[in-house]
């Protein structure tokens, strides 16, 4: 959430920001106007307040009943109007939350401009596009050739868009995540396991209601939802808290299950496990000192970066534009691994800043060691990596000849002496 004084002494710079990310800057306008109503209304109420007292007094001094009588009666009508101009601004104060959670983060002025995700910024890419002497599968072949995934059993249980790994299949993909939370134990994350249910609350806190509502899955009875991404409780370990700069930076990581209603159409775009309602995922998050934010975007990063090269994946670093970045971030990189079958590139990991945005609605602080006045952390997230676009890569780029699939060596104290998936 923005800073309301930034609204109120900076309206042209967050109209500019909105229109950045192809938005419409109205709700601006909406703020403004119903800020300083507010405000108008604040200062009649001081007045009427001063009036009250100052009635009050007189009432305990007058001697005359009647003209205490009718001195009462006007004290009671300035309690009236206070009242009403209570109820008034507990209203405006409601629809200036509403509003205001609607707006998004301001993209840094290093974010390129753009209207959409064809404009972003593709930075360098790492490795060569690998070569076959063979014409190489795509995954939603070589998996039920191998007999490691199962589509049909997927519908079978649930619907259309899920899927079913098997046998040496799950654990490849085990494997994929227990490498991933290892590697970021070593990076220096401290490993979480959170709730893969959360309260509407902590879904504020991390930026996705009210905005992203119907791509959520809800319990309405517990009033409960499935975490779209780990970034959702680790913004939430925090909440309503004031850490001494000392405890500063924290880092973690955390594995869970994915849940989001995907709007997706038939075709090749969807076809296999590219997109799915639920998906794994390994989270990195950080919360820091605002000016240690932007070293530590660079850090994820090249952490994210370290998880693909481990795996000896060929892919490349985007730097996404202002009309692609997330609703929270300032500034996004994006990772995206090559999948030699569908002869696409994947996005696996974003990995944003977005700096005071969410500590502001978490209400998440420090308290600086010098004793001064108390201060919003930044926070950062990125994935590191997500399923299941990555045990894509990993089918893909190692298949064989034969159609089996050779193991990454990075993955083989998972896999239980299994060294390479064959029929």
């Amino acid at each position: 959430m923005l800073d309301i004084n930034l609204i109120r002494e900076q309206p042209d710079r967050v109209r500019k920001a909105l229109s950045d990310r192809q938005m419409d800057p109205a709700p601006v306008d909406r703020i403004l106007a119903l800020d300083a109503r507010r405000r108008a209304i604040l200062t009649e109420v001081e007045v009427l307040k001063a009036r009250r007292n100052t009635g009050s007094k007189e009432i305990s001094l007058e001697k005359d009943a009647a003209a205490r009588k009718t001195k009462i009666e006007a004290m009671r009508e300035v309690g009236f109007n206070i009242a009403a101009f209570d109820k008034e601004v507990a209203e405006i104060e409601e629809e200036l939350r509403s509003v205001a959670a609607i707006i998004p983060n301001l993209p840094d002025a290093r974010t390129p401009y753009g209207k959409d995700d064809s404009e972003n910024v593709v930075l360098r890419t790492v490795g060569q596009l690998p070569k076959f002497d063979f014409e190489p599968k795509i995954h939603w072949d070589l998996g039920p050739e191998l007999g490691i995934l199962d589509f049909e059993r997927g519908v079978k249980i649930t619907g259309s868009r899920f899927y079913v790994l098997t046998g040496l299949g799950a654990r490849l993909q085990r494997a994929l995540i227990a490498y991933m939370l290892d590697l970021h134990n070593r990076q220096g994350y401290l490993e979480q396991y959170t709730p893969f249910m959360v309260k509407a609350a902590t879904l504020y806190a991390a930026g996705q209601l009210p905005k992203f509502a119907d791509n959520l899955y809800h319990d309405a009875e517990e009033d409960l939802w499935l975490v779209p991404t780990a970034e959702v409780p680790l913004t939430g370990l925090h909440m309503d808290e004031i850490l001494e700069e000392k405890q500063l930076p924290l880092q973690y990581t955390a594995y869970t299950p994915c849940f989001r209603r995907e709007k997706m159409s038939a075709g090749r775009e969807v076809r296999g496990i590219k997109r799915g309602h639920q998906f794994d995922k390994v989270e990195m998050y950080v919360f820091c000192k605002p000016e240690e934010s932007d070293a530590r975007l660079e850090k994820m990063r090249e952490h994210a970066e370290a998880t693909c090269t481990g795996l000896g994946l060929t892919y490349r670093v985007k730097q996404l534009c202002t009309g692609d970045i997330g609703f929270g971030a300032t500034m996004t990189y994006d990772i995206e691994v090559w999948a030699p079958g569908l002869q696409e590139w994947l996005e696996v990991s974003s990995i944003s800043n977005d700096t005071d945005f969410q500590a502001r609605r978490a209400n998440i602080k420090y308290r600086p060691a010098d004793g001064g006045r108390t201060r919003f952390v930044h926070t950062l997230n990125g994935s590191g990596l997500g399923m299941p676009r990555t045990l894509i890569a990993v089918l893909e780029n190692y298949q064989q000849a034969d159609g089996s699939i050779k193991i990454p060596e990075v993955l083989l104290p998972w896999m239980g002496g299994v060294e390479i998936i064959r029929q």
